[in-house]
């Protein structure tokens, strides 16, 4: 029977790529890019059921191309970095890359595309423009598996921030709209095949961010926002036969814009008028959706409410008054405190019961209307994740979750979600313990609930977790209090704060919470004090928090720093016992390179080990804690035995026991990886050159050895995994037939898992098997 590897969570979150990267079908499914790939998240089931693969830079915009039947889309197209479109269409009730669409110079910034018909094969052929960083708008073709550029359309020096198709009103001729940093919405109406300007309407007064077009009664109405705080709807009619005009000075007109279009023979005339001007927002206007339309009795409806999202931290919900037909704000959400800086877009789910909003960090804001209220709105539980690399991931001891930490300098909890008489189990962030002001490049777990961090600087941290955290973990995890309470959690901080002008997490204990004072002693109050210090607010979960807490209320405190690197920090690692630490910063020479190792109850400086002459890439203590290996940038490991001595001896804590030199190492690039098997006979190495090397027998290895190999050998057959190896990991748990399973992470996204087992026979030509291999629609980016 072939081995399975099924997917339980994916942690990621949307590009901080304005207001295109995020588009919600009509299918209930959510698309978003995430690094250089789209990911597909059904926001019911709350799991990411799959991600598309084919870009090579930063997806910047994602579409689901809609039917205008309103039924369920099997088409989206994406648009990124790398300067290239990809249509992905639905084969087997799955999303596959379809065709690529190159021709832009540079990014793609906005994409939008509809469903037009061939008019002598009466088939649907798609329509496609796109903007892009090379001032240009392209009109592409795809009629099956072709596709071809019809048009291009210039714009000088300026650029296009967004496109929008659509038809105009009783007809088939398609209308474009682009809006741009000239403050203006330019329109084009194709003819003959071609996209000819018709239009310029005025009226913004900055750079317009966003733009839509809906169908109401037969009209045609436009949405655009911009950089000016506005948002201004547009509406486009056809006139009816011209009338002899009365002039009348004293009259009061608004004013509106014609133009003709020829369709099959017949002239037909436009008039575009102001409709509405909206002014609620404080900042940016960075994008306008309307509420999707639906199917009802056979008749497309197209409700007339639009969200609109803005760089003042909130989204507004519009509508006009059924009375006097002025539009007025239904609805305002958003988010508070914490290192924001606003939305960069908006979202209706397809029966508009649900909106979601697209933060500057990446993060995803949902609310659902509530059934009995239907102007109360409440936040619901969404995907969160890294806005940038995720630089290194552990397992508490215990493993009951997994921290991570990343280049977006957090660091990040994740934890499943165990709820009552339901069996089904899903991954949430449950909490953020560091938010940094350096990325973050490593962590090491020292005990069930306290780590080690390290960053772009010279200072290694220590966090530990508040009361407010274990209690909060109880609750979503299903872990009694009495299993997580241990005696040391009797002295525990509520929970953690950063001071005003403070760098650290600073512990905030029960007497330090936050009192208001009253209106009588405000009044008294010196300067200083007119601004009180925003405290932690402890607050019992039941379900994971949303991104505002986690911003404000889930911080650890730190409770230490140790000092002794000259440089950044690159690696850390801690002894199963949890007594060791062991850290290394970036090096170029022999001096800077030395491990520190530190002792876990006195945090004081236990040893420098000093062999290696580049950077130290990863460190790994042997199960049994015996010997501390280390792989490097100069292609060399080197494997410390301990001496047994307590830590307040003097005597060295590690010697020396084997390594490998430029006269005797087998790999030729860096060595990126290391690992230990269970039983500590065996290590791995990973390395650049596409080698994966399997080194001992430890365990039978006699007195300290300093001289090269010593007794340590490969045992296994060079295994080249056809990319450059980033990570190795041996799995705890052996295989039936007692191999031992390895899995390797490779650079360009794959995962795959082999089972090794020592051969006798020599050479060794058996010993490594494949099992499996991640599915495509799983790659990393």
């Amino acid at each position: 029977m072939a081995a399975s590897l099924t997917v339980c969570h994916v942690a990621c979150c949307a590009n901080r790529a304005g207001g295109a990267v995020v588009s919600w079908g009509r299918g209930g499914l959510l698309a978003f890019g995430t690094c250089r790939s789209v990911a597909l998240y059904e926001p019911e089931k709350r799991r990411v059921v799959a991600t598309l693969n084919g870009h090579t830079g930063r997806v910047n915009c994602v579409q689901w191309i809609h039917k205008q039947d309103g039924s369920a889309e099997t088409e989206l197209i994406s648009g990124g970095s790398d300067k290239q479109l990809i249509v992905w269409e639905t084969q087997n009730k799955q999303l596959v890359k379809c065709i690529h669409l190159e021709g832009h110079t540079e990014a793609v910034c906005a994409v939008e595309a509809v469903y037009q018909t061939d008019e002598p094969k009466t088939e649907l052929n798609l329509l496609i423009a796109s903007a892009a960083s090379d001032s240009t708008v392209r009109i592409w073709s795809k009629r099956g598996s072709e596709a071809n550029c019809l048009q291009t359309l210039e714009f000088g020096n300026g650029f296009v921030m967004d496109v929008c198709l659509s038809f105009l009103p009783g007809s088939d001729v398609p209308i474009l709209a682009c809006g741009g940093d000239d403050c203006k919405i330019n329109l084009y109406i194709q003819q003959n095949g071609q996209f000819q300007k018709t239009l310029v309407l005025h009226g913004h007064e900055d750079w317009i961010r966003g733009i839509e077009w809906a169908v109401c009664g037969g009209d045609l109405f436009l949405a655009s926002c911009a950089q000016d705080c506005l948002i201004r709807i547009w509406k486009v009619q056809a006139k009816s036969a011209p009338s002899v005009e009365v002039k009348d000075d004293d009259s009061i007109r608004l004013k509106e814009n014609t133009f003709t279009m020829k369709n099959k023979n017949t002239e037909t005339t436009y008039a575009v008028i102001l409709e509405s001007v909206l002014a609620g927002h404080e900042n940016w206007v960075s994008a306008v959706h309307w509420q999707p339309s639906f199917l009802k009795d056979g008749i497309i409806q197209q409700p007339m409410r639009l969200l609109s999202a803005s760089m003042d931290k909130t989204m507004i919900l519009w509508a006009p008054d059924e009375e006097s037909g002025v539009w007025l704000e239904q609805v305002r959400v958003g988010e508070v405190g914490g290192n924001t800086l606003g939305f960069f877009d908006c979202q209706f789910s397809p029966d508009g019961s649900m909106i979601l909003a697209h933060a500057f960090h990446g993060a995803l804001h949902l609310w659902r209307q509530t059934p009995a209220n239907k102007k109360e709105w409440t936040p619901e539980v969404v995907i969160s994740g890294h806005f940038n690399s995720v630089q290194d991931i552990k397992w508490n001891p215990e493993g009951e979750f997994v921290i991570t930490v990343g280049s977006d300098q957090t660091t990040r909890l994740f934890a499943p979600w165990k709820r009552k008489h339901q069996a089904e189990v899903t991954w949430h962030e449950i909490a953020r313990p560091q938010v940094h002001g350096y990325d973050m490049h490593c962590l090491a777990m020292t005990g069930r609930f306290q780590f080690v961090s390290g960053a772009d600087e010279k200072v290694l941290r220590v966090f530990t977790a508040p009361k407010n955290f274990v209690e909060n973990f109880s609750n979503i995890s299903g872990i009694s209090m009495e299993k997580l309470s241990s005696t040391e959690a009797v002295d525990l901080p509520e929970g953690a704060t950063v001071p005003a002008l403070g760098l650290s997490n600073k512990a905030v204990f029960q007497g330090d919470m936050a009192t208001q004072p009253a209106d009588e002693e405000e009044k008294f109050n010196s300067v200083s004090n007119q601004y009180h210090q925003i405290y932690f607010q402890s607050l019992i979960l039941t379900e994971p928090p949303t991104e505002d807490h986690l911003l404000q209320n889930t911080l650890w405190p730190e409770v230490q720093k140790l000092y002794g690197h000259g440089y950044e920090i690159f690696c850390v690692a801690c002894n199963n016992s949890k007594t060791i630490v062991a850290s290394a910063c970036k090096a170029s020479k022999r001096e800077h390179a030395a491990i520190i190792l530190w002792s876990t109850t006195s945090w004081k400086q236990l040893q420098s080990l000093s062999f290696h002459n580049l950077t130290v890439t990863q460190m790994a203590f042997s199960p049994d804690d015996k010997f501390l290996l280390a792989v490097s940038r100069d292609r060399n490991w080197s494997l410390w035995k301990n001496q047994d001595k307590k830590p307040l001896q003097s005597e060295p804590v590690f010697s020396l026991f084997a390594y490998t030199d430029k006269n005797i190492a087998v790999h030729s690039r860096i060595i990126w990886s290391c690992d230990w098997t269970p039983d500590s006979k065996y290590f791995i190495t990973g390395s650049r050159d596409k080698k994966v090397i399997i080194w001992g027998d430890c365990g039978s290895a006699g007195a300290t050895e300093s001289s090269g190999l010593g007794a340590i050998e490969p045992c296994s057959s060079v295994l080249d995994v056809g990319d450059s190896v980033t990570a190795v990991s041996i799995s705890h748990v052996l295989a039936p037939d007692e191999s031992y399973i390895i899995a390797v992470g490779l650079e360009c996204g794959k995962i795959n898992l082999y089972t090794w087992k020592q051969s006798e026979q020599r050479p060794v030509l058996t010993d490594w098997t494949k099992c499996v291999e991640t599915d495509n629609r799983y790659l990393f980016g």
